[in-house]
């Protein structure tokens, strides 16, 4: 039977229910739709990491970074101190387990903090209401994705047995292919994005105010059509935490490693 092409994504589990399905694939649609559902599914991950580490805490640091100026504030997340103090939060005592959830909890910690000062999110919001009948009986989390050459399945059924933090791990993994998926629909100009990073090689800490200063001067509207100028505010803000060497997504590659090797 010939699948039609589609975007779909729901996610049944305790009281969250949500879940969409696109099927008018003009590429703006996409785009805004897309967009969407990465608000959605990053919004969810710090609710099933609580068993890894305490979020709560984590939460209650970012508020010492409360009245900062910007570019101290991505000084201080890129601290080495603020990484000791990160550690504290995260239960686990094998080093390299520890290393792998410290990943994660550093990208808790820079949207927390950033979220106070720059938009992070994408502006259409996230998926509240069940809208669309879901695949499955049991609880799970679904992402599905047919439009031309992409074609995508992520997806976990959930019982009893099964670790939070692996839900936080598809969640995230989820959001890894919506935002590499999304330029190309919102026609955003990441080639251009990064070049205009491009002289920050190997960034020092007497660096990051400078490549701060390229973010906030970023001209967004130069490199994408105006619907999607914060969409691509957004992608400049990850190159920027990238040339830093902060996250701005949680890495569901350092969860499905701890998973493993847990």
């Amino acid at each position: 039977m010939k699948v039609e092409d589609h975007i779909m994504f729901t996610a049944v589990h305790g009281d969250w229910k949500v879940g969409e399905k696109l099927t008018e694939m003009e590429d703006k649609k996409i785009a805004h739709f897309l967009a969407r559902l990465s608000n959605t599914v990053s919004s969810r991950v710090p609710a099933y990491l609580g068993e890894v580490m305490d979020v709560e805490g984590i939460v209650k640091l970012a508020g010492e970074f409360e009245g900062k100026d910007l570019s101290d504030a991505i000084v201080l997340l890129k601290s080495p101190g603020t990484s000791r103090k990160l550690g504290q939060f995260v239960y686990e005592d094998d080093k390299k387990l520890k290393k792998l959830l410290l990943d994660v909890a550093k990208a808790l910690l820079v949207r927390e903090v950033l979220s106070s000062e720059l938009q992070i999110a994408y502006p259409e919001g996230i998926l509240t209401e069940l809208k669309v009948e879901p695949a499955f009986e049991e609880e799970h989390v679904n992402f599905t994705a047919k439009h031309g050459r992409w074609i995508a399945v992520r997806r976990l059924l959930i019982d009893e047995k099964t670790p939070m933090a692996d839900i936080a791990r598809l969640l995230a993994a989820i959001n890894e292919s919506l935002t590499l998926k999304l330029p190309a629909y919102a026609a955003i100009n990441i080639s251009a994005i990064e070049k205009y990073f491009a002289s920050f090689k190997k960034v020092k800490k007497a660096d990051i105010p400078k490549v701060v200063e390229a973010y906030l001067e970023f001209p967004a509207e130069e490199y994408v059509p105006s619907e999607f100028v914060e969409h691509a505010r957004i992608y400049a803000l990850r190159k920027c935490l990238d040339k830093i060497g902060l996250p701005l997504d949680f890495p569901a590659k350092s969860l499905e490693k701890y998973l493993e090797k847990k």
